[in-house]
């Protein structure tokens, strides 16, 4: 194993109690799943893309340190909407003072914000859209169906978007996915931005909604995928929470109680960082314990959750798996 970096030395000197030390452990715990030859799943709720999580996750992909990842169709569509369309962003420090008029006006100007950051419209959504609608009627014309991620994977594979490119191509983790051709989950893209123009097709009638296929095949494409590279473990690395979290995991119980395979191994190691509150009632903010109630995890299986902000933790446990 190569040396530590500055970094990693950093946080196992200096983070050594409460959840700082809940950070270094869960380090460990995913470096030690990979050095035995388990797989890992990263899933990626949120605004992690807009956050701009792909400049070291990108690097955890191409050095094959994740090998699927389950995530929104926000995140899915916006680390290319960064890739396009970086220098149109604008950042809002002051977002927590703005009043609903400033809203408004950022709104007729183009620009949707999310939190302290603002994606331009008409260089990030439209960019992208007039491009990949040729792709989807391309594919319907020629009887085909294919994945949300498939269809980005085209599009970015294809070159059309070379053209507007506004940061370094390795910064982007979706480029490195489809470079790798990393399997992908998507559940509940409809709701994303490409979700919702590829609806407003379909309801002109020029795309049929079959084209894309759905979050049932998204099931079952993980469930076979699961059944196929779960010998040595999977683990489940879950950033944030919500649905691309809460549908991967339940692949499990589905396999194991539904289709009745009794020999489905539960996952191998999990770890959440999250801020939600389980005395909520909240699924996502759930201490991991509750999960060996519905089949997800085995008593044995290392367990960490980190109550803390995702945009600082993440990258500190991804530059520990690189040495950095």
């Amino acid at each position: 194993m190569k040396t530590k970096g500055a970094i990693s030395q950093f946080i196992e000197t200096y983070y050594l109690h409460f959840n700082a030390a809940s950070v270094v452990d869960a380090a460990k715990g995913y470096e030690s799943q990979l050095t035995k030859g388990s797989k890992m799943l990263v899933s990626l709720a949120g605004a992690m893309s807009t956050a701009e999580l792909g400049k070291i996750f990108a690097e955890i992909i191409r050095q094959n340190k994740v090998h699927i990842i389950s995530c929104t169709g926000a995140n899915l569509e916006e680390d290319i909407m960064n890739l396009v369309a970086h220098s149109h962003y604008k950042r809002v420090p002051n977002y927590r003072d703005l009043t609903p008029q400033d809203e408004w006006d950022l709104l007729e100007r183009g620009l949707n914000r999310v939190t302290d950051t603002c994606i331009p419209e008409e260089e990030a959504f439209r960019r992208i859209q007039k491009h990949i609608v040729k792709i989807w009627k391309d594919a319907e014309a020629q009887g085909k169906r294919y994945f949300p991620h498939e269809f980005m994977y085209q599009l970015l594979l294809s070159g059309v978007l070379e053209q507007y490119y506004e940061i370094d191509i390795k910064n982007s983790w979706m480029y490195a996915a489809a470079k790798a051709n990393l399997p992908i989950i998507v559940p509940g893209w409809e709701d994303s931005t490409m979700g919702n123009i590829f609806a407003s097709y379909v309801m002109k009638g020029e795309l049929k909604a079959s084209t894309v296929k759905s979050g049932i095949e998204y099931m079952t494409y993980l469930a076979d995928w699961y059944t196929n590279n779960s010998k040595m473990g999977i683990g489940f690395f879950q950033i944030g929470g919500g649905i691309a979290g809460d549908f991967p995991i339940c692949v499990v119980p589905m396999l194991y109680q539904d289709m009745e395979l009794t020999d489905t191994p539960f996952w191998s190691y999990f770890c959440q960082i999250s801020d939600s509150t389980t005395s909520y009632g909240s699924y996502s903010g759930a201490v991991p314990n509750e999960k060996i109630t519905w089949g997800k995890l085995d008593i044995d299986t290392p367990k960490f959750i980190i109550e803390s902000d995702a945009t600082i933790v993440a990258p500190l446990i991804f530059a520990y798996l690189l040495n950095m």
